[in-house]
């Protein structure tokens, strides 16, 4: 089944609703004046009775009568001349008004032609009420006027009132009737160019190169596609984030795994070839080394992997640094009894509060410590201090190794960027993760002189927790 398009959709609504509208209103107003006419035309009856039996009151029935010999007005003596009447006007095209005046005997006594022939009133007979002569039905409406003792009855066809229906029905159906289509037309036109706005964002999104960062813009985009470009615009910033790290994660794989993977097939190799015990346990060995190598750079390109795609953000929390520092140097217990070097954890605080990232600042201070461990020789030391300022929590790590020079100490944050003087299985990844970790927590990073003469001192400083 073919799907709808949003421009039929809403062109339909629009329709329907119009209609649904519409056509109620129509027949109510229809139906209003229906009653308004009706109201009218009965009052044009009262209205003519009240000035025949002022016209009576003053100058006589006789007065009503032509002289002439031409006037619809006709005498009724008797009951003879009523027949006569009625047999003559059934079909006749006479006036469609007409009254009837009956004395104090309720006897007629004068009557237009065209009425002469309906039934005398009586008594108990509402003011108006519908009758039927023949093929006409009448509306009659019976004034009796009790000073001068004489009934007045006026009556009107209801040819007249049909022939106002007739023309009602035109002025209120016809231009409905013929109105709807071209409304219907003209709301497609009006949906089509409201909706404008959306083929120039398809032709925008079809237009796009793979791979650019530059946002979409519409001119004089409406109102309710801002907050979807926004979205559209934040969505695709997101993707081409996305695509990126992979792409830049691709590139670390190949050029970190690609040493250590040659290593363990040259000592497999070397271990098949020969046939000293020893030469062969040696080379097992050097794969050995090469397989932990292997196993720690993955794990190192495994958590920038996972900093930069944001995926601490969803274990956002309140953290003590204290804590997370007890727990990473108990982590680090082996790794820092072989490398022979002293490490100091000083607590200026009892507890340093933050809001971050579990995750995140655990590796941070895993990375800073192993590359502190591996730039100090043996019998060195290595100092880790928690502290906190006013606003800022502070991160220290100092050791008496080396050092860095001023002018390269830009550098060491660049990815696989490793010191001459590091020893160890360190791949330049542990300052691209600490710079990362430190970025996702708006921390600063400086790298200062030691207070121990000879080395660097590491501080990373962030804020305290409302």
């Amino acid at each position: 089944m073919t799907p709808t398009s949003l421009r039929a959709r809403l062109r339909w609504l629009i329709v329907i609703v119009l209609v649904v509208v519409l056509v109620p209103l129509g027949v109510l107003s229809f139906q209003r004046t229906i009653r308004e006419v009706d109201e009218l035309m009965d009052g044009r009856l009262a209205e003519s009775a009240r000035t025949l039996e002022v016209l009576i009151g003053h100058a006589g029935i006789d007065s009503l009568r032509g002289t002439d010999g031409h006037s619809d007005l006709v005498p009724v003596p008797n009951e003879a001349a009523i027949k006569l009447a009625r047999s003559k006007h059934s079909y006749t095209y006479e006036a469609e008004v007409g009254f009837q005046v009956f004395d104090r005997l309720e006897r007629p006594t004068l009557a237009t032609a065209n009425v002469v022939s309906l039934p005398a009133p009586r008594l108990g007979d509402a003011d108006f009420q519908d009758l039927r002569i023949g093929d006409y039905l009448w509306r009659v409406y019976t004034l009796r006027d009790a000073a001068e003792g004489v009934v007045i009855r006026t009556a009107e066809r209801y040819d007249s009132r049909n022939g106002i229906l007739r023309a009602l029905w035109l002025d209120h159906g016809v231009p409905l009737l013929l109105g709807l289509p071209l409304l219907a037309l003209l709301v497609g036109w009006a949906v089509t160019r409201g909706l404008r706005p959306l083929a120039t964002l398809a032709q925008a999104l079809s237009a796009r190169e793979p791979g650019s960062r530059q946002p979409i813009h519409l001119n004089q985009a409406p109102q309710e596609l801002q907050p979807v470009l926004a979205a559209l615009n934040a969505q695709l910033e997101r993707q081409e984030d996305a695509l990126e790290r992979e792409r830049r994660f691709s590139a670390d794989v190949a050029h970190e795994l690609r040493t250590p993977l040659a290593s363990i097939m040259i000592n497999l190799e070397s271990a098949l070839a020969t046939h000293d015990l020893k030469e062969a346990q040696d080379s097992l060995g050097g794969a050995q080394h090469s397989v932990v190598a292997l196993a720690r750079r993955i794990e190192q390109l495994l958590a920038l992997a996972r900093l930069e795609a944001g995926v601490a953000a969803r274990q956002h929390t309140t953290i003590d640094l204290v804590e997370v520092a007890s727990d990473v140097i108990e982590e680090l217990t082996t790794i820092i009894a072989e490398s022979g070097v002293q490490l100091d954890f000083m607590r200026l605080h009892p507890h340093v509060v933050v809001q971050g990232y579990e995750a995140a600042l655990a590796a941070l201070l895993r990375n800073l410590i192993e590359n502190a461990l591996r730039h100090v020789p043996q019998g060195g030391q290595v100092q880790l201090v928690i502290g906190q300022t006013e606003k800022e929590a502070t991160i220290d790590v100092i050791d008496d190794g080396p050092g860095i020079p001023v002018e390269q100490r830009a550098a060491v944050f660049a990815r696989f960027h490793r010191e001459k003087s590091s020893r160890g299985e360190g791949y330049g990844l542990g300052l691209s993760i600490v710079q990362r970790a430190a970025e996702l927590h708006n921390a600063s990073i400086e790298l200062l002189d030691s207070p121990f003469g000879t080395g660097l001192r590491v501080r990373v400083a962030m804020p305290l927790a409302d």
